[in-house]
């Protein structure tokens, strides 16, 4: 009876295989993120639905779809494991050994440019805690993406997260030395509306209203263009070739503004709503793993 009671219970590896089979919707990608082979994957779900006497995830042939039932035992395992964490780190806050799993969300731009290499060093300091990083091209839902931490762009519209100011990202209008040469350059903010500006389609619908401050006062410039996209680096480039002005976060754009490849188009004026962030979900105890990597991202940043 006793190896009979061992055998019907759930342990915390099939919780977290649980959630990340859920969280990545694929047994091919959760394969392949655990170094396991595909039927081993599939069989260890079905030996944890027959424990459970329950259909978990339904299989169609794109994806996996979470039962109700499902939906009902990822909710309660992950707390638990967040929990079993935290007692972790709590059992061991004498010391500065991070462990557990951080899962971090960034943009590809920035996060492929300054958020990976500071992961990297990250994990040199903390060689037992277990990093994950994933790029999107806009933010995610904590819930449903299984996140710790998001490092996004301006500040969250939900009240009801945590956040802190990283880092002070105005986005400015540049353009290239030909561009300016073939056109000229505005002398005032309206004069925006007689020049070719290169949109760049992301997160809000009125993406060709360019909001501007210079400090004193803030004005709102429609503006039209010929060439639009969705990607900033493809943005960057189209700038360079001397397509138009963009409007582009700091971060991004100040290099090629130091080294000549593009102008700085109006200086005194900016779009304040670009600032960096760190993200992440209010906790009764918030994580070490998770305040202590906020804190390296505020210093090194």
């Amino acid at each position: 009876m006793l190896n009979k009671s061992r055998e019907s219970r759930t342990s915390t590896d099939d919780l977290a295989f649980f959630v990340r089979i859920a969280t990545l919707g694929s047994l091919t990608a959760a394969a392949r993120e655990l170094g396991l082979s595909l039927p081993a994957v599939s069989k260890r779900l079905s030996q944890l639905e027959l424990r459970l006497g329950v259909q978990l995830l339904r299989r169609t042939t794109r994806r996996l779809e979470l039962t109700p039932e499902g939906k009902r035992y990822l909710e309660g395992a992950r707390p638990l494991l967040d929990q079993l964490a935290e007692l972790e780190e709590s059992v061991s806050s004498q010391t500065a050994l991070l462990r557990g799993s951080l899962n971090i969300n960034a943009s590809f731009g920035f996060g492929r440019r300054h958020v990976a290499p500071l992961v990297s060093r990250f994990a040199a300091l903390h060689p037992a805690l277990s990093l994950s990083l994933q790029l999107s091209s806009q933010p995610l839902s904590f819930l449903d993406a299984h996140i710790d931490i998001d490092i996004r762009v301006g500040e969250p519209p939900d009240a009801r997260l945590m956040a802190r100011k990283l880092r002070t990202n105005p986005r400015v209008l540049c353009c290239a030395p030909a561009y300016a040469a073939r056109c000229g350059l505005p002398d005032s903010v309206t004069a925006l509306a007689q020049h070719n500006c290169i949109l760049l389609r992301q997160y809000e619908s009125d993406f060709a209203l360019w909001r501007l401050t210079d400090g004193s006062q803030q004005l709102t410039q429609k503006v039209r263009g010929t060439l639009v996209t969705n990607d900033g680096e493809v943005a960057m480039q189209l700038a360079q070739d001397g397509h138009g002005i963009l409007l582009r976060s700091w971060w991004d754009a100040q290099h090629s503004i130091h080294s000549g490849e593009l102008l700085h188009v109006l200086p005194a004026w900016s779009a304040p709503d670009g600032d960096i962030f760190a993200v992440w979900q209010p906790q009764r105890q918030l994580p070490a793993r998770i305040s202590a990597f906020v804190e390296f991202l505020q210093q090194t940043l």
